[in-house]
């Protein structure tokens, strides 16, 4: 088995475990895993796959880990650049949360916690769609059902895992089936437009990368089953704008207002108080309301 390692330098303050845990979202997440040290994942084809591991001994560097077919492909600097945000500086989201008083004391307390991203379009586009208009814990539980029916488990250096679902397998799949994983029939649709994009070369992460964020949202947006908000959010989660904040969120504002302690807080004001990193809120409202819940610590 191939297998490729290396020490990878972070832009401080970086901390492992808050970026695993805004990738994951969910401590049900069955494709990105953190278990309290370590982050792993499969990357690459659903049924040889590649693993990676990746831990955090000190501060300034964290240890990657490789292993499976893809290993002597991949650069691990690269992929955790991608997935866990390694080289990002957030001045500008700093210096907008202290002028917050609400925002600076949960942004003191997530110090370290950078954007992660999707490791492709196809898995970003899923998890936008899925979450649509219901709530993180239901579209939790429907992309597991369509993970584990899509995706069988893979095991690799001894680590049993899920991968995610290629789009050839739901672009394939019986919209009955889909349906019967918890899609509805707007989503399961939506899905099948992406995955025949993505097949057809109309949605091509390569071409959408060098785009100014207004203009790949206007891309997005072409897409039938991407509104606005789903744009965003694929703005955010897989090409890592920090200056978009997926806006008409009725979980974010409930959050907001919570969080803040305030029922009557306006979004746009502390958008425009972050920009042009505001992205870094959404972040820091999941983690708030982790923190609330109990399921992560602040």
């Amino acid at each position: 088995m191939r297998v490729t390692t290396a020490t990878v330098a972070v832009a401080r303050p970086y901390r492992l475990d808050l970026t695993a845990t805004v990738l994951r979202r969910l401590s049900t997440n069955v494709v990105d895993v953190f278990d309290g040290t370590a982050y792993r994942r499969l990357l690459g084809d659903p049924d040889d796959p590649t693993l990676l591991t990746v831990t955090q001994p000190s501060r300034d560097a964290l240890e990657v880990r490789l292993e499976g077919p893809q290993a002597g492909a991949l650069d691990p600097h690269a992929v955790v650049a991608r997935a866990l945000g390694t080289t990002v500086r957030l001045g500008a989201f700093e210096r907008g949360a202290r002028r917050l008083p609400w925002l600076g004391r949960i942004a003191r307390a997530a110090r370290g916690v950078k954007p992660p991203r999707y490791p492709s379009l196809w898995e970003t586009a899923c998890n936008a769609i899925v979450y649509q208009q219901i709530s993180i814990h239901a579209a939790g539980a429907i992309l597991r059902r369509v993970i584990e029916r899509y995706a069988p488990p893979r095991t690799v250096a001894g680590v049993t895992l899920a991968p995610f679902p290629s789009y050839e397998r739901i672009l394939a799949a019986p919209d009955d089936e889909l349906r019967a994983v918890g899609l509805s029939a707007n989503k399961a649709r939506a899905l099948k437009a992406v995955a025949a994009a993505i097949a057809s070369g109309t949605l091509d992460e390569a071409r959408l990368e060098p785009l100014p964020t207004a203009d790949l949202l206007l891309e997005l947006t072409a897409q039938p089953g991407i509104g606005p908000w789903t744009a965003a959010v694929i703005a955010l989660r897989g090409f890592a704008r920090l200056d978009v904040f997926p806006m008409k969120d009725s979980g974010a504002t409930a959050l907001l207002r919570t969080l803040s302690g305030d029922p009557n807080i306006a979004v746009e004001p502390v958008i425009e108080a972050l920009a042009p990193q505001q992205g870094m809120l959404y972040y820091h409202l999941l983690l708030g309301r982790l923190a609330r819940t109990g399921e992560v610590e602040l």
